[in-house]
């Protein structure tokens, strides 16, 4: 699954959202759900863990290790969802400059089965249109 966005800020100021806490704080997640915690130790083999509330009540904390990390270019982390160890996923954050801001590329494989892959993929876009927002555009 691979999702791309253009973003009218830096590629430092997207890096910025989505690897420190107390930025991620303030927007990660699908829907307009509270995030309640989040933890990033961004250095290859460093771990985070997030924890999302959904509008529905809900609650998810997807965790992982961080194997690739170049600063305001690309991040890769593995996902893994508490209890399910064999459905570990990869996800990758490209980010590439343009002269209007930032071209997010998001993709995220391994994915255990065609369910599992639209449900991450309506997650991620709901995730992708707050960043934005969160980044001072309006909508």
């Amino acid at each position: 699954m691979t999702i791309v966005r253009k973003i009218k800020a830096s590629p430092g100021k997207v890096w910025a959202a989505i690897t420190r806490p107390e930025q991620m704080l303030q927007w990660w997640g699908p829907d307009a759900g509270p995030t309640l915690k989040a933890e990033a130790d961004v250095r290859p083999g460093g771990r985070f863990s997030i924890i999302f509330g959904l509008l529905n009540g809900d609650e998810h904390n997807p965790t992982g290790v961080y194997r690739e990390v170049l600063p305001e270019q690309k991040l890769v982390f593995t996902w893994e969802w508490a209890g399910m160890p064999e459905r570990e996923s990869l996800v990758t954050f490209l980010l590439r400059p343009l002269d209007s801001g930032t071209e997010l590329t998001l993709i995220h494989e391994h994915l255990p089965d065609e369910e599992a892959r639209e449900s991450h993929e309506q997650g991620w876009n709901g995730l992708l249109d707050k960043l934005p927002i969160f980044l001072g555009e309006k909508e």
